[in-house]
C-alpha cells in the first residue's frame, strides 16, 4: 500500500482490515460499495436525492480515506491533475471523494493481486520477560 500516494501505516493497516483478503470482495467496485463512497442514482421510489454518498460503511475508514485524498490537493502528488480537473468542474470536496474512489480501487486491486500472501506475519520469537514482584 505504500506506493499508493497518501496512503501512511495507518490507513494502509485500516484497508487492510476492512477490505480483507483477496477473496472477499470479488471487484473494486465492491470495495467502493462497502466502504459507502459510491454514489446513490436516481431510484423509482424517489426517497434519495441522486449524487449523494451512501454512507454505509466503516465511518473511520471513509475518513482516513478523505484525508489521504486531501493530499492530492498538493503540486507534487501524482494525482493532482486529477484532482484540479474535478475541482474544477465541482469542487475541492467533490474531488477528495473521487480520489478517495481511486484509493479504495487502487487498494483492491493490490490485495487481489497479493493473492494468499495478503496477511502472512513472519513469526518472531519472543524474549521472555522478568515480571518484578
Amino acid at each position: 500500500m505504500h506506493d499508493i500516494y497518501g496512503v501512511g501505516p495507518l490507513s494502509s493497516l485500516a484497508l487492510c482490515a476492512w477490505l480483507g483478503g483477496a477473496d472477499r470482495l470479488s471487484s473494486s467496485r465492491k470495495a467502493v460499495r462497502f466502504v459507502g463512497l459510491d454514489i446513490t442514482v436516481h431510484s423509482s421510489d424517489g426517497k434519495r436525492s441522486p449524487g449523494r454518498l451512501s454512507r454505509q460503511g466503516p465511518e473511520v475508514l471513509r475518513w482516513l480515506l478523505f484525508e489521504a485524498a486531501k493530499t492530492s490537493a498538493r503540486a507534487c502528488a501524482p494525482g493532482y491533475g486529477y484532482y484540479t480537473a474535478v475541482k474544477e468542474r465541482y469542487d475541492a470536496n467533490r474531488a477528495c471523494l473521487s480520489r478517495a474512489r481511486r484509493i479504495v480501487r487502487q487498494s483492491a486491486h493490490i490485495l487481489t493481486g497479493l493473492g494468499d500472501d495478503t496477511f502472512t506475519i513472519v513469526a518472531q520469537p519472543i524474549a521472555p520477560t522478568t515480571i518484578a514482584r
